[in-house]
């Protein structure tokens, strides 16, 4: 008789899966600790690469500035194109050429702003003596903060001349060249003639050559004359006004101050001097 068998399979315990939890602190800790090492690895490669913040900004710079319109640039354009156009519709031709002799009544509406250089024009030349502005303290240095006596008072020559508005200036400066710098000279004077330039546009502005000195001196030749006249001519040149070469109609052969044109007497130009260089400024006009 068989028995009867039970068989009994022993049921092994079933492992579950390990849960997994959300720990925020973990989470946390993780991001800190990768900001920190990004952090470091940045500011490893600036330290390493001199140019590593022009690189890397540079580019948003860039395109910032060229987003800009063009408006600023456009009319810096425009306004050199005008003031090209402006400074051409006169051809100057300096120094002056010769032409045909004009009459003295050209004098009555023509002004002269000189220093002791030409200080006896109103007792020896045909400017009106309303028509003068001197000083024996005036220079080129001090031309445009010295002041001189006028009919609208104790003022310096560009505020004269700026009310006064002469037809045409003449302007001889210079009787301070060795005791001044000739460049703080010119410098002074280009000043002076810009600014009246800008003022009175239709106004005709002859800056006129210092004339020669019948001997060299110490403190003064006739070739540093020279080579601030030649300044004068470039400076006349630049600003766009006339310039006449009154140093070569007073000149002798020798290339000093002829003597005619020199009085022993005053140790400055003579009538005759004073008369000469009238006569060329009269056969020397645009």
């Amino acid at each position: 008789m068989e028995r009867n068998r039970t068989v009994k399979y022993r049921q092994g315990k079933r492992k579950g899966k390990p849960k997994v939890r959300f720990n925020f602190w973990m989470m946390f800790i993780i991001f800190v600790f990768s900001f920190v090492v990004c952090f470091v690895l940045y500011m490893l490669a600036a330290n390493l690469n001199g140019d590593f913040f022009k690189d890397e900004f540079d580019s948003n710079i860039i395109d910032e500035q060229v987003s800009v319109p063009d408006i600023q640039q456009t009319t810096d354009a425009s306004d050199k194109s005008n003031s090209a156009e402006n400074s051409n519709s006169v051809s100057i031709t300096n120094p002056v050429p010769q032409s045909a002799a004009v009459d003295a009544s050209y004098f009555d509406n023509a002004c002269l702003i000189t220093d002791s250089t030409l200080i006896q024009m109103s007792d020896y030349g045909k400017f009106s003596p309303a028509n003068i502005f001197s000083s024996t303290e005036l220079n080129a240095v001090d031309c445009n903060t010295m002041k001189v006596s006028s009919n609208f008072g104790t003022v310096n020559v560009y505020d004269i001349i700026k009310n006064k508005k002469p037809d045409v200036l003449y302007i001889m400066l210079g009787s301070d060249l060795g005791t001044s710098d000739s460049d703080e000279m010119i410098a002074s004077y280009t000043t002076l003639v810009n600014n009246l330039h800008s003022a009175l546009n239709d106004m005709k502005i002859y800056v006129m050559q210092l004339p020669p000195i019948i001997y060299d001196t110490e403190s003064i030749t006739n070739e540093m004359i020279n080579n601030y006249n030649n300044k004068l001519l470039a400076m006349a040149n630049a600003i766009g006004v006339y310039c006449i070469d009154t140093n070569t109609a007073l000149k002798s052969e020798s290339g000093v101050l002829a003597e005619k044109f020199y009085s022993y007497e005053t140790l400055a130009l003579s009538a005759e001097g004073y008369s000469e260089i009238c006569g060329y400024i009269l056969t020397h006009t645009v």
